[in-house]
């Protein structure tokens, strides 16, 4: 009697374990094929030194299914639970445990995209930096002497030291590292163009090479012009020449100019106003271009010393002053037709 009622609990407690096994086993079954989020897209950011169970916890607080000991389960044979990387991720709606945990052990974080545009002046670019989307905003109250200390930056002004490109970068970065990047790339192209430079230029630095270069940028969006305003510039300079360009006379008018350069902007002596000071204004003007860049480097050889816009969006360029005057003079008789 004894025996059948152990027999009977035993096959019962084996049945009970077999129903629950297999409930247990249907149950992560299910899991593992089943989306972890059900809208289409879910963003989550993972703080460095995150455990693997708070990571869990912003899952279930994000809305995303299944249970503690599922995600322990699967942590724990695959080896995810050594495998968080901090950083935003972004999943969808066709994202199941697996797919997802495997886009944060491959580091599958969001990234966001920086510009920096071909003649933009440094107080433009330094507007931007707030907008950025990373959690670490070093350089919100720090004044540009502090920012160029930051980078290592030995010249006066932040103007010219960021190279114009598109930069990406995600949440963990900073802005000043960003910045590091921008300006070491400017770094690498100063080099090269001063290593490849003419030997007759009129310039004696890299420094000076860049200066040029922003002049060259702001002068002209015309790629095969570059080259042919480097000339212009440099044989001026070689003749002690005045640069006379407007772009650096705008840019020493600051908020005074307002669109339509005029007569006394052209007589107000700044240290930028080429029109009235000989050689290259003090610092850049604005951001250069690479291939802005390379042109400072390699002047073209002709003869010419005048340009002028031509009204169709490049330069009519002259060797003698009495033909730029005529060339003037066409640009305005277009102009007024």
């Amino acid at each position: 009697m004894m025996k059948s009622i152990f027999l009977k609990i035993s096959a019962l407690l084996l049945i009970s374990v077999l129903v629950t096994g297999l409930y247990l086993y249907v149950s992560y079954d299910t899991f593992l094929k089943t989306p972890v989020f059900k809208d289409s897209e879910t963003r989550l950011e993972i703080n460095p030194g995150s455990s693997y169970t708070a990571f869990v916890e912003q899952i279930k607080v994000a809305g995303g299914q299944g249970q503690l000991w599922h995600w322990q389960i699967m942590g724990r044979w695959h080896g995810f639970q050594h495998q968080l990387k901090s950083g935003e991720y972004l999943f969808t709606g066709q994202d199941t445990p697996r797919s997802l945990l495997d886009a944060i052990a491959n580091n599958q974080v969001i990234s966001y995209e920086f510009t920096i545009v071909e003649g933009q002046t440094w107080q433009q670019i330094r507007s931007q930096l707030p907008l950025l989307k990373v959690n670490n905003h070093l350089l919100n109250d720090k004044s540009d002497s502090e920012i160029l200390s930051a980078l290592d930056i030995k010249e006066v002004s932040m103007e010219g030291q960021l190279l114009p490109e598109t930069y990406r970068y995600t949440r963990t970065d900073s802005d000043l590292s960003i910045l590091k990047r921008a300006h070491q790339a400017l770094l690498k192209t100063v080099e090269q163009a001063w290593a490849n430079r003419q030997p007759n230029l009129a310039i004696n630095s890299p420094y000076e090479l860049l200066i040029m270069a922003s002049i060259i940028e702001k002068e002209t969006a015309v790629a095969d012009e570059r080259n042919t305003i480097s000339g212009v510039f440099n044989r001026r300079l070689q003749k002690n020449m005045r640069l006379q360009t407007d772009p650096t006379v705008i840019y020493g008018a600051g908020d005074t100019y307002q669109g339509d350069i005029t007569y006394k902007h052209l007589r107000t002596d700044t240290p930028f106003n080429t029109y009235t000071r000989h050689g290259l204004p003090p610092t850049p003007i604005a951001m250069a271009g690479s291939e802005a860049i390379h042109a400072a480097g390699q002047p073209n050889e002709g003869r010419e010393l005048f340009f002028v816009a031509n009204g169709s969006g490049g330069h009519t360029f002259t060797e003698t002053y009495q033909a730029h005057q005529q060339a003037v003079k066409d640009y305005l008789k277009g102009q007024s037709q």
